[in-house]
């Protein structure tokens, strides 16, 4: 919907989420290094740091000085749907070395993007699914307007990969003026 501007069928849907699960395996550097982050490093700067983790897989860094611009458009979609994948084990894996015993949750194949997501965080009341599902929607559509989507985009213009674009939102989103204000707003 949000590159198309069109509702799925339930076919593409599936299709989509049985992609993205293909996609979804963290290399074990990126869980030994979440597993390494100091105890009271904030969430987000260990989400950052573990997106910059994942760069190593990047296929537009490995492939940039071998294609012309044309070609970017393909690899750096590739990029985004391996990140946009891995991006529920990354946040699960931080969730439970924070807040839990750090023991991680396999993902099911069964479940879409954001029931994996708050399965693997061990979540698994089918409200609290219901309620990421629309939040984690809500929250998707960004296409410029914000600090983080802004930051993302310009360092993307400077044809930097999907990862480092991403993670580099994400340090933006941190700010206590930006998303680290919902946190605020939770201690209130």
């Amino acid at each position: 919907l949000l590159m198309t501007g069109e509702v799925p069928t339930e076919h593409q849907a599936l299709s989509l989420t049985k992609d993205l699960h293909a996609r979804s395996k963290l290399p074990p550097h990126v869980l030994r290094m979440i597993q390494c982050f100091p105890p009271g490093m904030h969430p987000m700067a260990q989400f950052s740091s573990a997106i910059m983790g994942l760069q190593t897989e990047s296929r537009f860094a490995k492939q940039y000085n071998s294609m012309g611009k044309a070609d970017f458009w393909p690899i750096t979609l590739e990029d985004s749907l391996d990140l946009l994948a891995r991006l529920p084990g990354v946040a699960a894996a931080i969730y439970r070395h924070t807040f839990k015993d750090g023991k991680l949750i396999s993902p099911d194949p069964s479940l879409d993007w954001s029931g994996n997501l708050c399965t693997m965080m061990g979540f698994e009341n089918p409200s609290f699914h219901e309620l990421m599902r629309l939040y984690l929607s809500i929250h998707s559509d960004h296409e410029g307007g914000n600090a983080s989507a802004h930051t993302t985009h310009l360092v993307g213009s400077t044809h930097a990969d999907p990862y480092t674009s991403f993670s580099a939102g994400m340090c933006a989103l941190a700010g206590p003026l930006h998303g680290l204000a919902n946190q605020q707003v939770l201690k209130w």
